[in-house]
C-alpha cells in the first residue's frame, strides 16, 4: 500500500524529513557532494516518488504499530509537534474514528540540512500549503487544523496525546516547548517523543516510560512517553 497523490514536491519534503528512506544512490550523492547541494539541488531532480511513497508509508505503518501498543487512539484529541508530511497521523485517522488533529510545523526549508541539536527550533523542512495539499489528497481535511510555528497562534485547550517524533529534544530543546506542553495538557496527557537523555526526564515528569531504543552509529536514542509535570 502507499499514500495518494504523493508528488515529486512531496516525495522530496519527506526524503529532507526522513533521510532514512534514500536510496543508496542518492546517499552516496549526499555524501560526495555535500548537504547543501543535495538539499537544493539533487533532492529536486534525482529521486524516484514511487519509491519514497512505498518506503514512506510502510515506516509510517512501522511507527504505528509501534506506538499502538502503548497508547489508545481512538476518539481522541491529538497534538503533532514537527509531524513532517504526516504520515502517521494520516494512519493513525484511517484506523481511529472521531479524532481531532492539531500539527505544529515550520514553514520553509533550510538550506543546509543540519542533523544536530538546535537549542532555538530554528531549522525547518516543510511547506505547508504542500502539507495542506496532501492531506486533501488523502482524506477530507476536517479532522487537521495546521499551526505555524513562527506566524500563527498555538491552540491552547488540552490534548489527550501529544506526538512529536525525532523533533522534540531530538533535533532542538525540549525547553523550547515546555512552558506551552504544561499548558496545553492534563496529568491524563501521554507525551510522546525521542531523546538521548530520557532520565533527564525524571525530573521534569511524575510517569517516563522507555518504549523503544534506536541503535544509530550517531545520535541513539530513546523514544519516550511521559505523563503528568510535577508540580
Amino acid at each position: 500500500m502507499s499514500f495518494n497523490g504523493l508528488d515529486n514536491e512531496i516525495a522530496r519534503l519527506i526524503l529532507l524529513q526522513r533521510i532514512e528512506l534514500a536510496s543508496p544512490f542518492i546517499s552516496k550523492i549526499r555524501k560526495f557532494f555535500g548537504r547543501y547541494l543535495f538539499t537544493n539541488f539533487f533532492t529536486k531532480f534525482f529521486l524516484s516518488k514511487n519509491e519514497i511513497n512505498l518506503k514512506y508509508y510502510e515506516l509510517m505503518g512501522t511507527e504505528y504499530k509501534s506506538l499502538k501498543r502503548f497508547i489508545n487512539f481512538e476518539d481522541k484529541k491529538l497534538l503533532s509537534i514537527g509531524s513532517g508530511m504526516a504520515g502517521l497521523e494520516l494512519i493513525i485517522d484511517s484506523l481511529h474514528k472521531n479524532n481531532q488533529f492539531s500539527i505544529i510545523e515550520k514553514n520553509y526549508v533550510s538550506k543546509k540540512v543540519k542533523y544536530g541539536w538546535d537549542d532555538k527550533n530554528l531549522e525547518g523542512y516543510n511547506n505547508l500549503n504542500i502539507l495542506r495539499e496532501f492531506l486533501k489528497r488523502n482524506q477530507t481535511n476536517a479532522h487537521f487544523r495546521i499551526y505555524d510555528f513562527d506566524k500563527d497562534d498555538l491552540p491552547d485547550y488540552n490534548f489527550d496525546i501529544v506526538l512529536s517524533l525525532y523533533s522534540l529534544d531530538y533535533h532542538y530543546d525540549f525547553n523550547v516547548y515546555k512552558e506551552y506542553l504544561k499548558k496545553i495538557s492534563s496529568d491524563q496527557t501521554q507525551i510522546v517523543f525521542d531523546t538521548v537523555r530520557p532520565d533527564y526526564f525524571n525530573n521534569i515528569f511524575d510517569e517516563v516510560k522507555i518504549i523503544t531504543t534506536i541503535e544509530k552509529k550517531i545520535h541513539s536514542s530513546k523514544r519516550i512517553i511521559c505523563r503528568g509535570f510535577i508540580k
